[in-house]
């Protein structure tokens, strides 16, 4: 069992923070961990106490931040392919190495279960592991001209070229994952990289960072502050010297940096209303265990979560009972009790109160209440809403907490119609065993993602995934992620000025 004692952290990342009353952490800024003016508290949602201060970064902190990345971008894009390639693999090694003592801090900052915190490092370890697959996406592509008779005696080729700099914005239910699949793909295109970690939970990251220090990242091309959004902001999303912005969050905050960032390139991972179709034919028991599972795990916090339930009402009364016997596969409580508790608390007080809002009104309106609905703090109970009305906030809007909401509806017709009008479209499910019927419904939903007969799940991202509508643009993935952190160059040869390549006669034109 892990305690709640003083946050110490082992000798290997003594540079990152002070010791004090409580460990003051520094801001990784020009190659150099830095301590800032200002800080601010670190609370752990497991028992509300403080557990650590955090550097808050100035305005002139973002502008030694802008300054050095843009200056020393040329460090990362001059490296040989297979010199980023294994400085990539030595901090994969490494952040296993460490695994331990970077899962019990996730922990204790984001009240994650073990075995959620464990999977996000097991997952940014595969990650890591997997940049070779990465790499070919960074291969260029010959064109011979004597296809079309106005490139004849020409050839070209096109390649990828890195964009600069790269500024990547972080959630807090992912914080050590998401960043790492943001920093990965930058250095390995070549580009420099500047991290905002989300300030509910950056130690973990910070760690990380210190292993890329430590691993030989050139000085300079990755930076990682920590302070609020209205501080580093827009001053970061603005800035000219930012290439391209990778951003996971809210809907809100996306559209904001959509409006303010220019003419930069732009990676919106944003909300999303994950829905799960259940029709006549499918296997009841599979299509339970998966809905809840995909509604409870981190409690509910995730952009790909089943944030609710379309089932047949020929179906409905059976499936239900389901949903009720799978709702104890998750054992609830603090997560420093031991390993077999799979959901803790949600972030932060606040969220649990928000959730608690969205519960009522759906009750209210006519949602029957089956198990859960109480808290204490920031811990939610695992929650059972049946046969809630369309009208109710939770049937319509992002939950982001531990709420499994089943809702009843006619056909299938009826299941994609409902589907259809969420203003989000990231995520969904199809349960059935009529893969035609399957088919037809996952063509006809309006989602970046779609998974029969499981619940979605983005995990190391060897799919790729993105959203559209209000759930984002772009793609992220192994490869994908690359192809938007580049440029496509079209550079063209003319052979003709030596009378090379193969002329065209135009003899065969009707």
């Amino acid at each position: 069992m892990i305690n709640m004692e003083k946050l110490k952290l082992s000798e290997y990342f003594s540079e990152i923070y002070e010791d004090g009353e409580y460990p003051r952490f520094k801001v990784l800024i020009d190659g150099k961990w830095i301590k800032t003016k200002d800080k601010f508290d670190l609370i752990s949602s497991i028992d509300e106490s403080k557990i650590a201060e955090v550097g808050l970064v100035s305005k002139e902190d973002l502008d030694t931040a802008l300054k050095s990345a843009d200056e020393n971008k040329h460090k990362i894009r001059d490296l040989a392919a297979i010199d980023r390639l294994e400085l990539i693999n030595k901090v994969r090694k490494e952040i296993d190495a460490h695994r331990e003592e970077i899962v019990e801090v996730l922990m204790k900052e984001s009240g994650k279960a073990y075995s959620s915190a464990n999977g996000e490092i097991n997952a940014t370890i595969e990650r890591l592991r997997l940049s070779m697959e990465d790499s070919r996406k960074i291969m260029g592509e010959y064109i011979p001209g004597d296809w079309s008779s106005d490139t004849t005696r020409k050839i070209a080729l096109v390649i990828r070229e890195p964009l600069g700099v790269v500024l990547g914005i972080s959630p807090f239910n992912y914080p050590v994952y998401t960043s790492i699949a943001k920093i990965l793909p930058a250095l390995l295109s070549g580009n420099a990289v500047i991290v905002k970690p989300p300030s509910s939970d950056p130690i973990a990251l910070l760690m990380c960072a210190e292993i890329f220090r430590k691993c030989g990242v050139p000085s300079g091309t990755l930076q990682v502050i920590t302070g609020s959004g209205e501080i580093t902001g827009d001053s970061l999303t603005e800035s000219d010297r930012i290439h391209m912005i990778s951003f996971t969050g809210s809907t809100n905050v996306g559209k904001h940096i959509s409006s303010v960032a220019g003419l930069k390139k732009i990676h919106l991972e944003l909300g999303g209303k994950g829905t799960a179709i259940i029709l006549e034919d499918a296997d009841l028991d599979l299509a339970a265990k998966e809905c809840v599972k995909g509604s409870l795990e981190l409690a509910g916090q995730r952009c790909d979560a089943v944030s609710r339930i379309l089932v047949l009402d020929s179906v409905a009364d059976k499936f239900y009972e389901k949903l009720k016997e799978h709702i104890n596969d998750y054992k609830f409580g603090n997560p420093l009790d031991g390993k077999d508790i799979n959901m803790g608390p949600v972030i932060n007080k606040k969220a649990a109160e928000r959730i608690d809002l969205m519960v009522k009104d759906a009750v209210k309106k006519g949602a029957k209440l089956v198990a859960g609905g109480k808290f204490k703090n920031s811990y939610y109970e695992p929650t059972l809403l049946e046969d809630v009305p369309l009208t109710a906030d939770i049937a319509n809007e992002e939950t982001f907490g531990p709420v499994i909401t089943a809702i009843r509806v006619k056909d299938e017709e009826e299941a994609i119609k409902v589907a259809n009008e969420s203003k989000y479209g990231l995520d969904s499910a199809v349960f059935t065993n009529d893969f035609y019927k399957g088919w037809r419904i996952m063509k006809a939903l309006q989602v970046g993602n779609v998974t029969l007969n499981g619940a979605p799940s983005h995990g190391t991202a060897y799919f790729p995934f993105g959203g559209v509508k209000d759930s984002g643009a772009g793609k992220e993935g192994v490869g994908y992620s690359i192809e938007e952190m580049t440029n496509i160059k079209t550079i063209i040869f003319n052979l003709g000025a030596k009378n090379l390549g193969k002329p065209y006669s135009g003899e065969f034109k009707d």
